[in-house]
């Protein structure tokens, strides 16, 4: 007769483990078997797999996640969420923050939250509220003191130990950085407002994405970027798989990156991705993602391959701002080349601002700011790792001011841009600078972070349908498509300029529709 199973008590992070194995297709069976637990405790796990997952990725200390064994909640939970939110506020901008900060602004929270009793924001309070969520420490320096120049040289000695420990090269290292972009925004003769478009006889419209960069330190592997918008499929999205999409396409109903998008960028698009270069250029499968301590990245531990050889590390809120490689300039660059893409294309194609701004849609957005992305030049990206890994050798390629979209060159653009012609230098820098301190997470103020520590959302966010969009409906049979593919070969022939691959393209789209055009009559 076997004897009585010994109780296990299980870490957060064995939890996660589990939570991985079975997103993975592992079996509960298997997995009780594995971690001496009954199966009814590994279908406990998956029932509370989001929980679980929240809980960590608001944890500041993998090896405190290492140790925790439960998630006991505090005897003031509104409390409790409203402190969590406001503190990885602070520390993603880096604000100062200390232990006399932390006890008035709970303070504060406890009575804004009409909470009953009398509360006494002590030092044992303090060190729960840490154990709770697992934070290291909670003294937070200001970005911007001058003793920062000293913490930015000490982390760059500190990661160039760890990547030589860990024997990584800079194909290997990788950095992510989220920002916002106005998409439909437009130069004005007088001002530019955020998001909005300012073209003369039109409302303004506010329109707004979250858009991520990643690549490696040598900016010869750039991801596809990674957008988050409103609607789960924009009404220009009609007729096009998103999986086809130019970038990487997530939802959320304030257009923000949060957690939960960035666990599945992580797992289901960077590791992939990021092994499958590696793999090319006949590298072991390693790598580091280096990160800033925006609310919406997961702990380090939640961000982490199965084999565990591609991880994330985080760089120091003093020091992010000052270092981080994407904010040197390359998501900058990437801005400027998609708004001076759009002016183009509008001079391209003969339009006033009117009509052009009127069918400008989510997906021509889309289309652009790739293009923008993959004009970014490898010497751009890693120039700005030169703070943290100077050794990267820089190749021979052209100055970084060389390729900087400038207010001249817009301006000259704008000379032919009906009733943008008289615009300001000073105005075309405004535009190009819109939305450059935009940050990819949702800033909250203290009345919003009360709402919703108390549960409460914004209706109206809430109810929110799909994005609309000015494009008119309608259905493109076979036959009229085969006609414009028809004429457009024939004006390609009357081009005397026009090259062979022009037309052999559109040869190739006649068959294609042809074909389907075949299988739809014998259907």
């Amino acid at each position: 007769m076997s004897g009585k199973r010994k109780r296990v008590v299980l870490t957060i992070k064995d939890k996660l483990d589990i939570i991985k194995k079975l997103e993975d297709g592992g079996s509960s069976k298997q997995l009780a078997v594995i971690y001496g637990i009954g199966e009814t405790t590994v279908r406990d796990i998956r029932k509370n797999k989001e929980k679980i997952i929240t809980y960590a990725s608001s944890s500041d200390s993998t090896s405190l996640l290492a140790k925790r064994k439960s998630m006991k909640p505090s005897m003031y939970e509104e409390l409790d969420r409203a402190m969590l939110e406001w503190f990885n506020q602070q520390r993603a901008k880096g604000n100062p923050v200390s232990g006399p900060i932390c006890a008035k602004r709970a303070e504060f929270f406890f009575y804004a939250l009409g909470m009953d009793g009398d509360f006494n924001p002590s030092a044992g309070w303090l060190t729960r509220f840490k154990q709770r969520h697992s934070i290291r420490e909670i003294n937070i320096r200001n970005e911007r003191l001058s003793g920062d120049e000293t913490a930015v040289e000490d982390f760059c000695n500190n990661f160039r130990d760890f990547i030589e420990r860990e024997n990584l090269q800079p194909e290997q290292i990788y950095n992510a950085d989220e920002t916002g972009l106005f998409w439909k925004c437009l130069p004005s003769r007088t001002s530019v407002i955020k998001g909005k478009c300012t073209a003369p006889g039109h409302k303004s419209i506010e329109e707004r994405v979250t858009i991520m960069c990643c690549a490696n330190a040598t900016g010869l592997h750039k991801l596809k970027l990674c957008v988050v918008g409103k609607a789960k499929k924009p009404r220009s999205f009609k007729s096009t798989d998103t999986s086809n999409l130019p970038v990487s396409y997530f939802s959320q109903k304030g257009a923000w990156m949060d957690l939960s998008i960035f666990r599945q960028w992580f797992d289901k698009i960077f590791v992939p991705q990021v092994r499958e270069h590696l793999r090319s250029k006949g590298l072991q499968e390693k790598a580091v993602l280096l990160l800033d301590n925006s609310p919406t990245h997961p702990n380090e531990n939640v961000l982490r391959s199965d084999d565990g050889q591609i991880f994330a590390k985080y760089l120091p809120p003093n020091v992010a701002s000052l270092i981080q490689p994407s904010n040197q300039g390359v998501i900058a660059t990437m801005k400027r080349n998609y708004r001076a893409g759009l002016l183009q294309n509008n001079l391209e194609e003969g339009n006033d601002l009117r009509s052009f701004w009127k069918k400008l849609t989510l997906l021509d957005a889309l289309y652009e700011i790739a293009m923008a992305w993959n004009l970014v030049k490898p010497v751009t990206i890693s120039r700005a790792w030169k703070k943290i890994l100077p050794t990267i050798e820089e190749k021979e390629s052209l100055d970084f001011d060389e390729e900087n979209i400038s207010v001249a060159a817009v301006g000259t653009i704008l000379q032919h841009t009906k009733g943008l012609e008289n615009v300001t230098p000073e105005n075309i820098e405004k535009w190009l600078e819109v939305d450059s301190t935009e940050p990819g997470y949702e800033v909250l103020t203290d009345s919003e972070i009360i709402r919703r520590a108390q549960g409460q959302t914004d209706e109206s966010s809430e109810n929110e349908e799909e994005e609309i969009e000015l494009i008119p409906e309608k259905h493109i049979n076979h036959a009229a498509a085969l006609q414009w593919t028809e004429n457009l070969l024939d004006y390609l022939e009357q081009q005397g300029d026009m090259i062979l691959p022009d037309r052999l393209v559109i040869r190739k789209l006649r068959a294609t529709i042809r074909n389907k055009q075949k299988m739809t009559k014998s259907s």
